[in-house]
């Protein structure tokens, strides 16, 4: 027996569980008797009104489609065959004739080669019982030539079909109007995709390909089946624009015209990079003068467990617009919103800080620049240490902030003293940077810049080693870390109180600063012999051990790179 890492019983029972489970959490859906197909659960007012109904489905795996989407305003019905694999013909038979209305039936069908002859079979002998049954097949694969092999295979544009039907049929309309309506959608829409990783099929228990770190698959179907082309990821503006390109060119899109955008999610895709693909695919779009009345974001017709988007262009006029906005039940429709540029609020302006620029050659900056470059260069390093012990993001946040003051350290306040300068990176830091590590070397900063400030010019050693301490009391303070709780009090504590003892016994600057730097490594040192107490380590317990506090190696790290500064030339 084949055991796949999901969260399932058996392989066997995954659509019938999981349908149950819609019945659940989905009001006014139910399971017909003995079989995977979702039906209204007040289908027969719908018959008593006299409206047409409404069936489509395929295999199973492509949740929410299509049991989601059965609702008063959308399917009266959808029959799921196992995994990837058409319902049989008598399964659609038999769903046939739950949904079978006076008003007529209509089947919605995606250009696959068994829903094909499944579904068109079962209408057959529908028809031959008496039942009017009319079908639609949905084919907007773009990436497919209209006469390659099987033809041009059913996507996500099938969702938007069910919609425009679906309005029609809860309006009244004949058959014959509900299926030209549906029929205008099936033939204007148009989708392509791209997948980042393939999908895993619970009966095979292993992806059915595999990809590179950096490859990405263009214009595959939604079984898992290979698409067009492999070739190199490249941003999500790019993968926007190719997309619309090849949508736009091959269903004759052009500047003057309304659509409205599916952007759609193939299972493992994070709502984070379905928000961007949205954004990048609204600004092409609109610059090609096409006018974008209706947006969705969201996992409408998935392959499984695959990461990648597909987009859905569709034409539309105020008669298909109105049928996308009517009122549904259905639960895996999206709330309807209008599409506007965008809602951008005004900033309200910062707090003066001070007028000037820090010149180039001033030894705070340089060391500033030093502190910069040393942790943008140690990012991957920072952020490997932080998966071990973490969640990954320290190394990423720290070069963050480092660039941010680089871009605005030639604006800092030099003329009005190094304190001034600390508190503007402190205001750089804590703009740019999230996360626990942002606040902390803000506060560190300010700290820092309020001791700097009391010591006064006279010994400027003393007065910076006061500001190390002073900064290091404020992170124990605020974020209630100390010695021996795993992170970066753990190098920045011996760090400053060996430079302050350093300095007092009348070291020079340069062999004080190295001790504390010796202090910190043995501290860094310490952190992997320690169950932390604090931080995100403290929620892995003894697995930290053996790994060095990635925050107190970060504090060894700035050290070094301000101690190369005063190096000799």
């Amino acid at each position: 027996m084949i055991r796949v890492k999901k969260l399932i019983n058996a392989a066997d029972d995954v659509v019938a569980e999981a349908l149950d489970g819609l019945t659940l959490t989905s009001a006014g859906i139910a399971r017909l008797a003995g079989s995977t197909t979702a039906l209204r659960a007040d289908l027969d007012a719908v018959r008593e009104a006299g409206h047409v109904t409404l069936l489509s489905g395929g295999g199973a795996g492509h949740e929410p489609a299509h049991a989601g989407y059965v609702g008063a305003g959308l399917l009266s019905g959808a029959v799921a065959g196992e995994v990837f694999t058409s319902p049989s013909v008598d399964a659609v038979l038999e769903a046939i004739r739950a949904v079978a209305s006076p008003a007529g039936v209509l089947l919605i069908v995606k250009n696959y080669t068994g829903d094909r002859l499944n579904f068109g079979l079962a209408a057959e002998l529908a028809r031959a019982e008496g039942i009017e049954v009319a079908t639609v097949v949905v084919a907007d694969d773009v990436a497919l030539a209209a006469d390659a092999g099987a033809g041009r295979r059913g996507l996500a544009g099938t969702v938007l079909v069910h919609k425009v039907a679906g309005a029609a049929a809860a309006a009244g309309l004949p058959l014959a109007e509900v299926v030209r309506r549906a029929q205008r959608v099936a033939d204007t829409v148009g989708t392509m995709g791209l997948a980042l990783s393939a999908c895993t099929v619970p009966a095979a228990g292993q992806p059915g390909f595999l990809l590179d770190q950096d490859e990405a698959e263009w214009g595959l179907g939604i079984h898992g089946e290979p698409g067009v082309e492999r070739a190199a990821l490249p941003p999500a503006r790019d993968v926007a624009q190719r997309l619309v390109a090849a949508i736009a060119d091959d269903r004759a899109i052009t500047s003057g015209q309304r659509v409205v955008v599916l952007v759609n999610g193939l299972g493992a895709t994070p709502p984070m990079e379905l928000s961007i693909m949205a954004d990048a695919t609204a600004r092409e779009l609109r610059k090609r003068g096409i006018t974008v009345e209706r947006l969705w974001a969201g996992s409408f017709l998935t392959a499984l467990d695959m990461a990648g988007v597909s987009l859905s262009l569709l034409p539309v006029d105020d008669e298909l617009l109105a049928g996308l906005d009517a009122p549904t039940t259905a639960p895996a429709w999206p709330q309807t919103v209008t599409a506007p540029e965008g809602a951008i609020v005004p900033a309200p302006a910062p707090a003066a800080s001070g007028t000037g620029t820090l010149t180039a050659d001033d030894p705070v900056r340089r060391a500033l620049e030093a502190v910069a470059e040393t942790l943008i260069s140690h990012r991957d390093e920072l952020t490997e240490l932080d998966r071990e012990v973490g969640d990954g993001d320290l190394g990423i946040s720290l070069a963050r902030g480092a660039a941010a003051v680089l871009a605005e350290s030639p604006d800092y306040p030099g003329e009005d003293g190094p304190a001034a300068v600390l508190r503007a990176v402190s205001a750089s830091v804590r703009r740019s940077v999230g996360g626990t590590s942002g606040p902390l070397y803000a506060i560190l900063l300010l700290r820092a810049a309020s001791a700097l400030e009391a010591a006064g010019p006279d010994d400027p050693g003393r007065g910076w080693a006061a500001a190390l301490r002073a900064g290091a009391d404020g992170i124990r303070e605020v974020g209630g870390a100390e010695v021996g709780d795993r992170t970066m009090i753990d190098a920045l504590v011996p760090a400053a109180e060996t430079l302050q003892t350093q300095l007092a016994s009348g070291a020079p600057a340069s062999t004080a600063l190295a001790a504390a730097i010796e202090a910190a490594r043995a501290g860094v040192e310490s952190t992997m012999s320690i169950t932390a107490r604090r931080g995100r380590s403290s929620y892995l317990g003894d697995r930290v051990i053996g790994h060095p506090d990635p925050g107190a190696y970060a504090v060894v790290l700035w050290l070094s790179s301000i101690a190369s500064t005063l190096a000799p030339a």
